[in-house]
């Protein structure tokens, strides 16, 4: 596996992959290990690989990066694997991280607006639940067109999966803080 340089891993604002933080020992066995869990829970097709995984350090943690292209990735299942397993691996999005840690202006997303930050790992697991925090914190950030556009797009995805993969197109997921968010039940009070 290639170790890049911070400079290297900035220059990838057009791509996006999967980025698993605090990777220590032998970093083979991490790409083989990831690849396969992901491929027994349905995430990555069987017998398919990541191509062109890389290593990189940032503030003395070591990082693996595992870029989506040319993988078939079910990226609802993967959404959700991240944040089930947050605790394990501090997973993150490529564009997230780069966007997060250090400015990089990446194209495209929401017509060039930053995804604030969202407190949603560790919060009640119910789809709207979660949209609920997301909704409040795209109006609290005055976004209230991309709530709205994102309510109705999670109440029309018709999966768990998918509506949770849309929720991370809005906010940046991050974890929550002790008091929790509020359930709001009605996709119409998302609107």
């Amino acid at each position: 596996m290639k170790e890049i340089t911070i400079e290297e891993l900035k220059a990838m604002r057009d791509r996006e992959g999967l980025i698993l933080q605090g990777c220590g020992g032998d970093l083979s066995e991490w790409e083989e290990g990831i690849t396969h869990l992901l491929a027994e829970r349905g995430i990555v097709k069987e017998g398919d690989s990541f191509k062109n995984v890389v290593s990189f350090t940032h503030g003395g943690i070591h990082c693996i990066l595992f870029p989506f292209e040319g993988t078939e990735i079910d990226m609802g299942r993967l959404a959700m694997w991240r944040l089930e397993s947050h605790g394990a691996f501090a997973g993150t999005w490529l564009s997230d991280f780069l966007a997060n840690r250090f400015g990089v202006d990446i194209n495209g997303g929401m017509q060039g607006r930053e995804k604030p930050d969202c407190p949603l790992i560790g919060a009640d697991g119910n789809i709207f639940s979660l949209l609920g925090i997301a909704g409040r914190t795209l109006r609290d950030s005055g976004m209230e067109a991309e709530a709205k556009e994102m309510g109705e797009r999670v109440c029309d995805s018709g999966s768990y999966d998918s509506a949770l993969a849309i929720i991370g197109e809005y906010v940046n997921i991050t974890s929550a803080d002790e008091s929790g968010g509020e359930d709001e039940t009605e996709c119409m009070e998302l609107a």
